[in-house]
């Protein structure tokens, strides 16, 4: 229920911005982003092509909007995750892979990650805003953690970053797998088992035994 004296129309024009970026979201997801048109965008969200312009001035605008709205949040939390954790990095990448798992399944990444990928060498912008919001942020956090636990002497050395790769590139190549080769017949793939057995996988050959330091 409103507020008493807010008229309908106030909060309607602050909701604005939120149900153009859902609509973009799944205007993108159906026909990608060159076929996508601000106009099928504003009638999606119910709103004028000019009242859309109001909020954003282009497609790219749009497509950030998205990737901060849509992503970013989960993102915000897995970092939020790995800054308080204070446990064996064993016990911290098989949690963190295992929320990995669950974001990419819950929220629309998918869609968006295979946009990017098919339109990126066409719209370069696109590969840019996905990179320095989504895979520099989830690729720093794992990096962050692998160089500490080297330091403390839990990780065998070798380049953090390619550790940090090792890590979390079957889940992306599983979130391709899903959303590329799924719809054309595929045996489907379970990303929650997938995320389960590749960290133990890869942790017997990161992970130092204890008295072996």
């Amino acid at each position: 229920m409103l507020p008493v004296g807010e008229p309908k129309w106030r909060r309607r024009k602050e909701s604005r911005p939120g149900e153009i970026v859902a609509a973009a979201l799944a205007v993108f997801a159906e026909k990608g982003f060159a076929a996508a048109r601000l106009d099928d965008i504003a009638a999606r969200a119910g709103v004028s092509k000019g009242a859309l312009y109001l909020y954003f001035e282009t497609k790219q605008d749009l497509f950030a909007a998205v990737v901060r709205d849509a992503v970013s949040p989960n993102l915000a939390a897995v970092e939020a995750m790995a800054s308080t954790l204070d446990a064996p990095f064993a016990q911290v990448a098989r949690m963190l892979l295992g929320r990995a798992a669950e974001m990419m399944i819950a929220s629309p990444v998918g869609p968006v990650a295979k946009m990017v990928i098919a339109e990126s060498r066409n719209f370069p912008e696109l590969a840019r805003v996905w990179h320095d919001e989504v895979v520099a942020r989830m690729l720093g956090v794992l990096t962050g953690l692998i160089e500490r636990a080297q330091a403390a002497g839990e990780v065998r050395p070798g380049e953090p970053r390619y550790h940090a790769l090792s890590l979390i590139g079957p889940l992306l190549m599983g979130l391709l797998w899903r959303e590329v080769l799924e719809p054309a017949g595929a045996r489907p793939l379970d990303l929650r088992a997938l995320a389960q057995q590749h960290v133990e996988t890869v942790l017997n050959g990161l992970v130092v035994e204890r008295g072996s330091r």
